[in-house]
């Protein structure tokens, strides 16, 4: 695939599980590709209670989560960051009978659309339908 002039920064604050850092970024430079987006994402992978904070101040929800985005708004300073608790993502991945692999680019590529201002609560279905056909492209079986 052509350089798009996309990187990502995969930053693993957890121990717990292992995680294939290349495999989402090849995920994430994939969907880039196809969206010709170019820039630089950070994806933080982290645990319950860092995420739990993040979500209590930022979003004013007192639980853990399993992603959250924080686009800069500015691309001299790269697209933003994408929050991913690891444990929150093997609960969902046993509950949903996927791997944890799996559930972990779900949910990359469904915080890089955040972090490109796509927001599935207030768009009638247009980020859920591209993060849908980008799926499909890149071949990730929900």
């Amino acid at each position: 695939m052509p350089d798009s002039g996309f990187d990502v920064v995969v930053l693993n604050r957890q121990r717990r599980r292992r995680v294939d850092a290349a495999r989402l970024r090849r995920v994430l430079r994939g969907a880039a590709a196809r969206l010709k987006v170019g820039g630089e994402l950070a994806v933080v992978l982290t645990g319950d209670t860092a995420i739990r904070g993040l979500n209590a101040r930022y979003r004013e929800k007192d639980a853990a989560t399993d992603v959250l985005s924080f686009p800069t708004g500015d691309a001299g300073l790269g697209l933003g960051d994408v929050v991913i608790s690891v444990e929150t993502a093997e609960r969902n991945a046993r509950e949903r009978g996927r791997s944890l692999a799996r559930e972990l680019e779900l949910l990359a590529l469904h915080g890089f659309l955040h972090a490109l201002g796509h927001d599935h609560e207030t768009d009638d279905g247009e980020m859920q339908r591209l993060e849908r056909r980008l799926r499909r492209q890149l071949g990730i079986q929900a």
